[in-house]
């Protein structure tokens, strides 16, 4: 087996055991424990990070002083003492007008990799159809929501 990889050329002779294993020209035993082996790594970092985390949450529930007072259960905000209700209300379209803002942010997203890769040779025409067949979905959300009336600020 002949592999091309960039300017070089490696030769290779595989050979197949009984037992699955392929041996490379050089004698190397290639197995799928050592292919599972590379991400025991990573999942062992991972298990360590949770660990380092709940030991250090564990250990500020057990250390911290735990003294309620009336002061230290009134509601604090910027350290003005709170007049009125808790709940306030909130109009819908400012989260209508977030959501149409990170719509079009990742819209912006995708259009500069697209830029980049219309300009290479043998992509043009697809990469173009693509990028119209996105833009149109993006425009019909946008006319849906104009004829609801979503974008008109009252």
């Amino acid at each position: 087996m002949r592999e091309t990889l960039g300017d070089s050329t490696i030769a290779a002779t595989h050979v197949v055991t009984a037992a699955g294993h392929a041996v490379t020209g050089a004698g190397h035993v290639v197995t799928g424990a050592g292919y599972f082996r590379s991400y025991s790594a990573v999942g062992l970092l991972a298990v360590v990070g949770v660990l380092f985390v709940a030991v250090a949450f564990g250990a500020g529930r057990l250390l911290r002083p735990v003294v309620p007072t009336p002061e230290k259960l009134l509601t604090y905000e910027c350290g003005v003492d709170p007049v009125g209700e808790g709940w306030a209300h909130t109009q819908v379209r400012y989260y209508v007008y977030a959501f149409l803002y990170v719509i079009f942010a990742v819209d912006s997203v995708f259009l500069f990799p697209w830029a980049t890769v219309f300009a290479a040779p043998g992509f043009g025409a697809t990469t173009l159809v693509e990028m119209f067949v996105f833009l149109g979905f993006l425009a019909v959300g946008l006319l849906y929501a104009y004829k609801k009336g979503v974008l008109a600020w009252t």
